[in-house]
């Protein structure tokens, strides 16, 4: 070796096909990596079996995918003791491929796909034909063997089963003593929209049929996709043309020169949306000049590379799990997560929702879920395809301790309560405080600027500098955005105590004095709109509870509401006295 001599694009394209799961590594004792890795192996290799010998698929393609690309990662991170692990095959795949399947790269993105692109003449671009691979040898002419791919060296025979399925030729004229073709086993759709419908499981559907011992009818609704022809002609043209003449035609209906990265991204994306006679997952790129077949390798095809679709669904381990308390006292559970991409968002946390759901999930961290996006963009928690074995639950907060009129003052066990409080009443349909973060109240609290909910009207510009950092100018912003809350309507400042009050109710509250509200009985809250005898019940409670009128004094001391002169006058004083301290 004469050193590092790679072209920086060669660098950038391996770290564009680095996989990303490859950095991250469980904090796991060598103890628990053997035990983890070997449950996983037990249970893919049972999959295995399920699928391989019985033609059954008791998982998604899509979560078994995920868990396999996620026992490499840990055997990966644990290679020292862990050895890798392949699907099984029934017989362990004994009949040789006469050409080994070489797979195809993957590439991350578009980026990488340009790099990959460069320097390379006639390129194809296909559709990723989402089915099962296979090898097809022909000699004389005759169909003489019909290999799963198994590992890329040796696969499960299934020529029986070529007869029962009309797609593929029996016989086919060639001059040719041996012709070995590799494609796909596909199960053929009428109109699939991949961005509608999905994957269908429709590789699973195929493995089942091949696998059964039985004749099924799903075996002469199966198509075949020839992507390969390893010692055949020099020209994909060429290729394509004998194909087509032998009867499997389908890829020259699907091939298309491309020059660049931007044309494979047109062709992509059109796939994605058109109607097709398959399920895809994505698209493969080929270069027409491959070496001779006896050349071929599993993992070393570098001649064909695959930019597959985002998936609708991606997995994700859990790092931890968090429970916020909404302003309310409501509490959540959350799960943390190792950055994943869904579609064009990056996601780092989903919610469960209540506590009593994530205890029925049992997820810890260390397990693996399934993310997707609901409406807005929003990602949702959909399954959770594996437990690891070693399970330590996180001590969730006792809710009996919170309610809406819990943690108006601050203390380690109420600050998320009242950080939710603060971020509501910030809102611009309470009291309109914009540019103050969850981030910005934080830092007030915890530097004892200030103890309570409404602590932020006593403050003064040099206070909030010194607590948030800002600097004075935004400092006096903030003060002057605190400031004017003041001038808000009475009705926005019984909204922002929290107290169970409905909107409708609000808008018709006639009270402009806390007097007022805090004498309303039982009967007085009923008469409001959309206040029932229950809540009327609570409202009346809350408004004597101890905590509650405490704030109230607060505000009344504050000149709270500020309609009266007296309340104006405070606002005006205090900003005068602000403004002696200055000079």
């Amino acid at each position: 070796m004469k050193g590092f001599g790679w072209p920086l694009s060669a660098i950038i394209l391996w770290f564009a096909l680095w996989p990303a799961h490859s950095a991250v590594c469980p904090v796991w004792t060598p103890v628990r990596a053997t035990e983890e890795i070997g449950r996983l192996q037990q249970q893919l290799q049972h999959w295995d079996d399920a699928y391989y010998r019985q033609g059954q698929s008791p998982v998604a393609d899509t979560d078994y995918d995920a868990l396999q690309q996620r026992l490499v990662t840990w055997q990966h991170c644990f290679s020292a003791s862990q050895p890798t692990d392949s699907p099984q095959l029934p017989g362990k795949g004994e009949h040789l491929h006469p050409v080994a399947h070489t797979g195809v790269k993957k590439m991350r993105d578009k980026l990488a796909l340009a790099y990959w692109m460069q320097g390379r003449r006639d390129l194809w671009v296909q559709p990723k034909v989402d089915g099962i691979a296979v090898s097809l040898v022909y000699r004389h002419g005759r169909l003489v063997s019909l290999l799963s791919r198994g590992d890329g060296l040796r696969g499960e025979e299934w020529l029986a089963k070529a007869a029962w399925i009309p797609a593929i030729p029996l016989h086919i004229e060639t001059p040719l003593d041996e012709v070995v073709l590799q494609g796909e086993l596909f199960l053929l759709m009428n109109g699939h929209q991949q961005a509608i419908d999905g994957g269908k499981n429709a590789r699973s559907l195929v493995a089942g049929a091949m696998m059964s011992r039985q004749r099924t009818p799903l075996l002469d609704s199966l198509g075949v996709f020839i992507w390969a022809w390893p010692d055949g002609p020099a020209t994909m043209t060429e290729r394509h043309e004998q194909l087509s003449r032998w009867g499997l035609g389908i890829a020259a209906e699907w091939s298309h020169n491309v020059k660049d990265e931007e044309d494979v991204a047109i062709w992509r994306e059109r796939w994605f949306h058109a109607a097709l006679p398959f399920v895809t997952d994505g698209v493969v790129v080929h270069q027409s000049l491959r070496p001779a077949g006896k050349n071929w390798l599993p993992g070393e095809g570098i001649w064909a590379v695959a930019w597959k679709y985002q998936p609708p669904e991606v997995s994700a381990e859990v790092l931890s799990v968090d429970f916020p308390i909404g302003r309310t006292g409501k509490i959540a559970a959350v799960l943390n997560l190792q950055p994943v991409q869904l579609d064009d968002k990056t996601v780092r946390r989903v919610n469960v929702g209540s506590l009593r759901r994530w205890q029925e999930s049992d997820i810890v961290a260390g397990d693996v879920v399934t993310l997707s996006l609901a409406g807005q963009g929003i990602p949702r928690l959909e399954r959770v395809i594996w437990r690891v074995a070693e399970r330590h639950y996180p001590q969730p907060p006792e809710a009996s301790r919170y309610t809406p009129l819990s943690c108006y003052t601050f203390s380690a066990e109420c600050q998320k309560q009242l950080l939710a409080k603060l971020r509501w009443l910030s809102q611009k349909t309470v009291l309109n405080i914009p540019g103050v973060e969850r981030s910005t109240w934080l830092r007030l609290l915890e530097s004892g600027s200030m103890t309570h909910l409404f602590g932020w009207l006593t403050l003064t510009p040099e206070q909030i500098a010194a607590a948030t950092g800002l600097s004075p100018e935004r400092a006096d912003q903030l003060w002057h955005r605190f400031n004017l809350t003041r001038q808000q309507p009475f009705r926005r400042w019984v909204k922002a105590l929290g107290v169970s009050l409905p909107q409708k109710a609000l808008n018709a509250l006639p009270d402009q004095q806390w007097e007022s509200v805090m004498r309303r009985d039982v009967m007085a809250w009923q008469t409001l709109p959309g206040v029932g005898a229950g809540l009327a019940t609570r409202l009346a409670e809350q408004f004597q509870d101890a905590r509650l009128q405490a704030l109230i004094a607060f505000l009344q001391q504050q000149g709270i509401p500020a309609s009266s002169m007296l309340g104006v006058g405070i606002v005006e004083n205090r900003q005068t006295e602000t403004e002696a301290q200055r000079q």
